[in-house]
């Protein structure tokens, strides 16, 4: 029996029992074994069995055969079938044209010896014929012959040239119903791309064991990715480089519209694929705009496929038709709420009619409306609640800020000659009332006190908000206690502005109210609270930590880990459409005057802020555990089954999100071990060496140097890698992402800018806010208009598409058919995420879990695996892929 891991060694070539083609289906596949001229051994004659394929020894002389296979193809949604259908028939009804079609060669895994270069098979050509066998997946299924010699040897590869005019989806190759190919992939006409394209069969290789026969294609295949680092890319292009972030300006607009380079010393930034566009007129370090001449190119297997862009479109259009009613009734550009009414008549009122009884019902009106957000649908209140506040910071859209106080009154990082007193306004008086008894140091040491804390995070960059004057921000800190229940009390927040001379105090503390002129301040610093949170969670959580910094990693895959590779097998669900979601951000939503710019607080700054959060990021700490020990939520105790004790034991996203991280790990473990026995395995291993260096010293650069990059020396280190990296694109990202519509788009309760500040009694609006509370409230947040452009935009974020893949459904599982190991921990993965999902459902209907049950509390649902298309709160996708 053959070594599991072992392909086919070059001891091994294919041959038949009978040469008729007639034959053919009922002929064997059968091999016949080299025996070198010192073997001393005689030839025995025996079966073999290699995963699916017998291969029986045989000493015949070598002849020529044929071997029999299906090719999968599909083509661009947007050509027209009956065209290509039109095609087919008039080329049915002529002999084949070599000039044109798709030719395929097999390759041998095995050399020639007397050329030393790959055994190659005749070229076989598609035919297009009648009898296509067209799937209900709209991929179209062709028969080929490919005549070979009988002493080829295994198939490892596919030499493919597409002689049409267009470009074709190439699904997958079966030879002999035994060996796949599972392509997937976009193959560019011979005169765009005269390179042959590469295609190795589904069985992984770590570069030491790759088939001799294979060796100089998969350097050739890593070769063509790599490109050479100059020209514009186009389209059609499989190219994979790396950039700095010097797209997000538009000079040639102005000075207003400029903004820096992200990615270097002075601003520090992960790198992004390079686009290679030309320099814009003024500034010769700033990328010209992407437009139809020179779309914005991402690799083309990269973009997303018909369904997810489809998806994406018609989310542009709803977003259209909701907006169309509130600019019909406002059309006065920033103009003001007047009343809560107003907001909520951005909501149907109809959500529990059955589908039939809502289509009558729905007035012309509600067609443009949007549906209720759950945070509406079960709290009818205008205003955040202080147990929600603390529940959404455990629960909600951005449960990774909240961190445990350790130091009283917490103390600035940021230099004090630029930004003032290091010092917080904090006293002992404006929270001791809170503490059930307790001394402030006491309820530290008990760790009872916990802090949101975006004092640092946004004091740089306040000056250059508020002087816009429709954005008003503060740098805040909000003090939480931890009651008996297991529930965060808000029991303090410190609002900071940058200090504007010696004599002018620029921190206050608001403290729970006490009266209605308190209870509205009260609410107002809550607000600005969740601005700040609403623009560090897109920026800083979501944006940077999962989709900027996964970038690199993805890039340094593609240009290192051959296809073959057993870690790029691994990886490659997590990275899909990662590249086109970040190329389409930064050209919609980060660029200057962008969607981010437009409809948060952050304006031109908003970049900057997440270069400066950057130079605090670490990789070793984006682990789910490191991460909560980090933020002192959590500390290590080996007893505990995930290997940390919870600090607050009711943390939805700790509690969910530790059962997932458990899994990936496992299923990592088991399969690097599988790979990787030994460190000395690890060292030897040049692509897996080479992606982990590049990730680190060119997609990284600009923190190359920091001590705290984990090494990779061991298996232990690449399980501990590979999860971190499987965990970010997936479970982290999905807790960030889908619960946007929901948890955001009711505007009052989290606001994404404001547009007034808390008055004190020396402020000249102090007298009209005293008079009409309600209505200062109102004309603090932001416009009509942009609160329907937000939801909108939240709505297409929040979507799951019909072609999500999720976490545990692994499509590709027959890539290790021979790998019984490998089989048997992917369904043990895919067991244990069903699991997870029963579990989270028992623990959401826990009377005893108040931060995720109870009357008026939503379910946490975020880190569930699986979802239904659109917009669900819920669904764990394998990939950064919206």
């Amino acid at each position: 029996m053959l070594c599991s891991k072992s392909f086919a060694s070059n001891n091994y070539i294919l041959c038949h029992s009978t040469p008729s083609l007639k034959s053919w289906e009922k002929r064997a596949v059968q091999v016949r074994k080299v025996v070198s001229a010192v073997a001393a051994v005689p030839m025995v004659t025996k079966l073999i069995e290699l995963d699916s394929v017998k291969i029986v020894p045989n000493t015949k002389t070598p002849m020529q055969s044929t071997l029999s296979g299906r090719v999968t193809v599909g083509y661009d949604a947007k050509e027209k079938m009956k065209e290509l259908m039109f095609q087919w028939w008039d080329s049915s009804n002529a002999a084949i044209d070599a000039r044109r079609g798709v030719s395929l060669q097999l390759v041998s895994s095995e050399v020639d010896p007397r050329t030393g270069k790959p055994k190659v098979s005749k070229e076989a050509i598609i035919e297009w014929s009648r009898d296509l066998n067209i799937t209900a997946d709209k991929f179209i299924t062709h028969n080929v012959q490919f005549l070979v010699d009988t002493n080829f040897g295994v198939p490892g590869a596919i030499l493919v040239t597409n002689r049409n005019e267009k470009e074709l989806f190439l699904k997958s190759v079966t030879i002999e119903d035994s060996l796949h190919f599972d392509c997937e992939s976009w193959v560019q006409p011979e005169n765009l791309q005269s390179e042959k394209r590469i295609f190795f069969c589904n069985k992984a290789f770590l570069p030491s064991e790759t088939p001799v026969g294979l060796k100089e294609l998969r350097n050739k295949e890593l070769s063509e990715l790599r490109g050479n680092g100059v020209g514009v890319r186009v389209s059609s292009d499989r190219i994979y480089d790396y950039d700095v972030y010097n797209d997000l300006g538009h000079p040639d607009k102005g000075t207003k519209s400029a903004r820096p380079v992200l990615g270097g010393e002075r601003r520090p930034y992960p790198r992004r694929c390079r686009t290679g566009r030309p320099s814009t007129k003024s500034d010769p370090k700033s990328e010209a705009q992407a437009d139809e001449s020179m779309p914005m190119y991402v690799p083309r297997d990269e973009a997303f496929g018909d369904v997810k862009r489809e998806t994406v479109d018609a989310g542009s259009r709803k977003a259209m038709m909701n907006n169309l009613f509130p600019f019909l009734k406002h059309t006065t550009e920033g103009e003001a709420v007047s009343s809560f009414t107003d907001i909520n008549n951005l909501y149907k009122q109809c959500r529990n009619h059955s589908h039939l009884n809502k289509i009558i019902k729905e007035s012309t009106a509600d067609a443009f409306k949007f549906d209720p957000p759950y945070i509406v649908s079960r709290d009818a209140s205008c205003c955040l609640r202080d147990d929600e506040f603390g529940r959404l910071t455990l629960a909600g859209m951005n449960p990774l800020s909240i961190e445990r106080l350790h130091v009283f009154p917490p103390v600035s990082k940021l230099e004090a000659s630029v930004y003032g007193p290091q010092e917080s306004a904090f006293r002992e008086e404006h929270i001791i009332p809170h503490l059930h008894g307790m001394s402030v140091q006491q309820a530290i040491e008990k760790k009872k006190l916990f802090v949101l804390d975006y004092h640092d995070a946004y004091l740089p960059f306040l000056n250059s908000i508020n002087a816009h004057p429709d954005r008003k921000a503060y740098a805040t800190r909000t003090i939480f206690f931890l009651t008996q229940l297991g529930t965060l009390k808000p029991i303090a927040i410190e609002l900071s502005l940058p200090p504007m001379n010696p004599y002018t105090p620029t921190k206050r503390v608001i403290t729970p109210p006490v009266d209605a002129t308190t209870c509205w301040q009260w609410q107002l610093a809550k607000a600005h609270v969740c601005s700040n949170d609403s623009g560090a969670h897109e920026l800083i959580q979501h944006w940077l930590r999962t989709h900027a910094c996964m970038e690199p990693f993805i890039i340094a895959a593609r240009r290192n880990l051959s296809a073959m590779h057993p870690i790029h097998k691994l990886l490659h669900p997590h990275m899909r459409y990662t590249l086109d979601i970040n190329a389409r951000a930064r050209e919609l939503l980060i660029s200057a005057d962008g969607i981010i710019e437009s409809l948060f607080s952050t304006k031109e700054c908003s970049m900057e802020i997440t270069s400066f959060a950057y130079k605090n990021w670490r990789f070793d700490m984006e682990a789910l555990p490191a991460d909560l020990i980090r933020r002192g939520i959590a500390e290590a105790d080996p007893t505990e089954p995930h290997g940390i004790k919870l600090l607050i034991q009711d943390y939805p996203y700790a509690n969910d999100g530790l059962l997932i991280w458990s899994t990936i790990e496992r299923l990592v473990k088991d399969y690097v071990n599988y790979y990787y026995p030994d460190s000395i395995s690890i060292k030897s291993d040049p692509e897996l060496n080479a992606w982990y260096y590049k990730s680190i010293n060119v997609g990284h650069a600009d923190l190359r140097h920091e001590t705290w990059w984990p090494k990779l020396s061991t298996p232990e280190d690449l399980v501990s890698i590979l999860t971190t990296l499987i965990w970010i694109s997936s479970a982290e990202h999905a807790a960030l992402n889908f619960g946007q519509y929901h948890h955001g788009a009711y505007v009052p309760v989290r606001p994404s800018y404001m547009r007034r500040l808390v008055p004190d009694e020396d402020d000249p609006d102090y007298p009209s806010f005293v008079s009409d509370p309600e209505g200062y409230f109102l004309s603090s947040l932001p416009s009509l208009k942009d609160m329907t452009v937000l939801m909108s935009v939240l709505d297409i974020l929040s979507t799951h598409s019909a072609d999500e893949e999720y976490l545990g459904d692994r499509k590709e599982v027959s890539t290790w058919k021979g790998n019984p190991e490998i089989i048997k921990a992917f369904n043990r993965f895919s067991r244990e995420m069903k699991e997870i999902e029963e579990e989270i459902e028992r623990r959401n209907s826990d009377p005893k879990l108040r931060n995720r049950c109870g009357a008026g509390v939503s379910p946490y649902q975020l880190l569930v695996p699986s979802s239904e298309p659109g917009v669900s709160c819920r669904g764990v996708p394998n990939s950064i892929s919206i």
